[in-house]
C-alpha cells in the first residue's frame, strides 16, 4: 500500500519541523520541555493542517512515552479506562485527543483525575477555542499553545523537501490552494503526481476536480461556509443565511459552532441598532445546549432569519476596537483623581473622589485622552 506523502515527510524530530516558530524555535516553551523532558500536559489550538498531531508526536516519542491517540469524535470513556489500566512498564502515558472540544462535559470530567494524578499526560488538539470548549477545571492544568496557519515560506520549503519536480505555476499554485494548510497541500499534490505522473498548474485542476465534494468539518469548507454564512446575515439575505446553515448542519457541524458565532454576530455587526438581537441569540444558544440536534436546527432557522432582517449597526464594536488601541498605543494612562475611589484617608486627603458629582458631564476619559470620541452614533 503506497503511503500518503503527507505522512511520508511528516516530522520525526523537532529539528525537522517546519513553522510554528513562537512554540518549537530555540527558547519556545516546546522547544524546551522536549529539551529538558518535561512532562506536562497541553492543549494544541489550531487551523487544520498546523502540525498539532505531529507536534505530539514528536514530543511523546522525545520524553520517551507511549502514545495513544483518540479521536474524540468517536472516543468515549470506555477507550479512556483500557488505557489508564495499561501497563507501561513505568514509562509515561501520553493521551493525544483529537478533536477534544467533541468530548461533552462528562467526558472531560472523567479525564480530570487522571490527569491530575499524573496517570495520563494529555495533549488535546483542537480547532475551536478551547476557553469555550474545554471545562475550566480541565483547561486549568492543561498549558493551550496557539498554533497558526503556515506561511508562505513554511509552504515553500515543504515542497521543496517533498523532492516533486514542480512545473511552472504549480508553487504558487499549491500555495493559494494551501491557504495555510500544509496537509491540503500536499495531498492534492500527492494526488496529481499520481494521478498524471507530473505536477503543473494544470495537473493540479485536474486532480482537484476528482476530491469528492464534501463538508469536511476539519477542512477548507469549515471556514468558507461559516464565513459565506456570516456574510449573508451582514448584507441582510435571510435565504442564502438559511442555505448556508442547512449547508452546514446537513454536513455534520456542531450546532454550539454556529449559534456561538450568531451571539458574537448579534453584537458586532447588529449592535446598538437592534439591541434585542443579543437577547435572541443568547436564547437560541440555550435552546441548542438543551434540545440538541436535530430539533435544534429549528431554533438556529429562527435565529438566522431574525438577524439577517435586524437593522445593523457597528458603530459599538468599531468604538470598542478604536478605545482598545489607545490601550495599546498609551499603556495605562492615569484615571482622574476625582474617578478615584477613596478608601482611606490617605486617599482622600491626596484628592481621590474630589470635584467628582453624578451626571458630570466634563469627560472621564484620562487627561492625554481628554475630549477623544470612540462611540459614533451619526
Amino acid at each position: 500500500m503506497l503511503v500518503p506523502l503527507a505522512t511520508r515527510l511528516r516530522p520525526k524530530t523537532l529539528s525537522d519541523f517546519i513553522g510554528q516558530e513562537h512554540l518549537v524555535g530555540e527558547g519556545k516553551p516546546l522547544f524546551e520541555a522536549v529539551k529538558q523532558k518535561h512532562l506536562m500536559s497541553f492543549i494544541l489550538w489550531g487551523p487544520p493542517g498546523s502540525g498539532k498531531t505531529t507536534l505530539a508526536r514528536i514530543y511523546a516519542k522525545a520524553l520517551d512515552a507511549i502514545l495513544f491517540e483518540l479521536s474524540a469524535v468517536s472516543a468515549g470513556k470506555p477507550d479512556v479506562k483500557k488505557i489508564v489500566e495499561q501497563k507501561t512498564m513505568n514509562k509515561p502515558k501520553v493521551l493525544f485527543l483529537d478533536e477534544i472540544h467533541r468530548f461533552n462535559k462528562a467526558q472531560q470530567d472523567y479525564l480530570l483525575p487522571f490527569v491530575e494524578s499524573g496517570e495520563l499526560t494529555l495533549i488535546g488538539a483542537t480547532t475551536e477555542n478551547p476557553s469555550f470548549e474545554v471545562i475550566s477545571p480541565l483547561l486549568s492544568r492543561c498549558q493551550v499553545f496557539i498554533l497558526k496557519s503556515h506561511s508562505q515560506d513554511d509552504l515553500t520549503k515543504m515542497l521543496e523537501k517533498a523532492g516533486v519536480s514542480l512545473g511552472e505555476g504549480a508553487c504558487e499554485w499549491l500555495i493559494r490552494y494551501a491557504n495555510g494548510d500544509a496537509r491540503r497541500m500536499l495531498t492534492l499534490l500527492d494526488s496529481a503526481q499520481q494521478l498524471y505522473g507530473k505536477v503543473s498548474a494544470d495537473t493540479l485542476k485536474n486532480a482537484l476536480q476528482t476530491f469528492a465534494v464534501r463538508y469536511d468539518k476539519k477542512g477548507e469548507a469549515h471556514y468558507d461556509t461559516i464565513s459565506a454564512f456570516i456574510k449573508s446575515l451582514r448584507a441582510s439575505q435571510p435565504d442564502a443565511a438559511l442555505y448556508y446553515l442547512a449547508r452546514m448542519l446537513e454536513g455534520g457541524e456542531d450546532p454550539k459552532f454556529i449559534a456561538r458565532r450568531m451571539v458574537i454576530f448579534a453584537s458586532e455587526d447588529i449592535g446598538l441598532a437592534q439591541s434585542t438581537a443579543l437577547v435572541l441569540a443568547n436564547e437560541v444558544f440555550k435552546a441548542v445546549e438543551t434540545v440538541g440536534m436535530p430539533e435544534c436546527a429549528i431554533n438556529l432557522a429562527h435565529a438566522a432569519a431574525y438577524l439577517a432582517q435586524a437593522k445593523k449597526s457597528r458603530a459599538s464594536y468599531e468604538a470598542f476596537r478604536a478605545a482598545q488601541a489607545d490601550v495599546q498605543e498609551h499603556g495605562e494612562l492615569p484615571v482622574p483623581l476625582k474617578l478615584r475611589n477613596p478608601v482611606t484617608k490617605l486617599m482622600k486627603g491626596e484628592g481621590y473622589g474630589e470635584g467628582y458629582q453624578k451626571y458630570d458631564q466634563a469627560s472621564y476619559l484620562p487627561d492625554k485622552l481628554k475630549g477623544k470620541r470612540y462611540l459614533d452614533l451619526s
